[in-house]
């Protein structure tokens, strides 16, 4: 076991990455911790994440609290605590909040990179409509070096 990536973090402690990700968004093993097998994130979900698509990374996720919304090649499932879902790269699918009460999850992308992409976007600026929902037009150019592609 190499002693040099052991990590512990405490309830609300992240990964510090290359910008401060905003708080719905923490990191807990970042790509190069795992040498690029995955990235983990710890996510309230308080947006609706439009349909895309991976080309790189099959994505995780473990519902903690709440109801999670997963459409999935065409198909809605409702997501409830306690239970988990794999997305595998290649398919589309989008995230959504079935209640009131954002959900939190855990969040596994294999291989990682998902938090670059995060930070790509927190650096980026604004990539909402004016309603506050996000508009594929703007994310696709910051999400294409990254294997992913947003609906427009």
């Amino acid at each position: 076991m190499s002693r040099e990536r052991f990590i512990k973090l405490l309830p609300g402690e992240r990964r510090p990455g290359r910008v401060p990700l905003p708080p719905p968004f923490q990191v807990k093993a970042r790509t190069e911790d795992t040498e690029g097998r995955l990235s983990l994130m710890e996510v309230t979900l308080v947006r609706d994440i439009p349909r895309h698509v991976h080309h790189v990374a099959d994505e995780m996720i473990y519902v903690l609290e709440g109801e999670l919304g997963v459409h999935f090649d065409g198909d809605d499932q409702t997501v409830p605590s306690g239970s988990f879902v794999l997305l595998p790269k290649g398919v589309p699918h989008a995230l959504s909040r079935v209640t009131d009460a954002p959900p939190r999850v855990l969040q596994v992308s294999s291989p990682g990179g998902w938090e670059c992409y995060l930070e790509d976007l927190t650096e980026a600026g604004p990539v909402t409509n004016p309603d506050g929902s996000f508009s594929p037009a703007t994310l696709n150019p910051i999400a294409a070096p990254h294997g992913i592609h947003y609906d427009e």
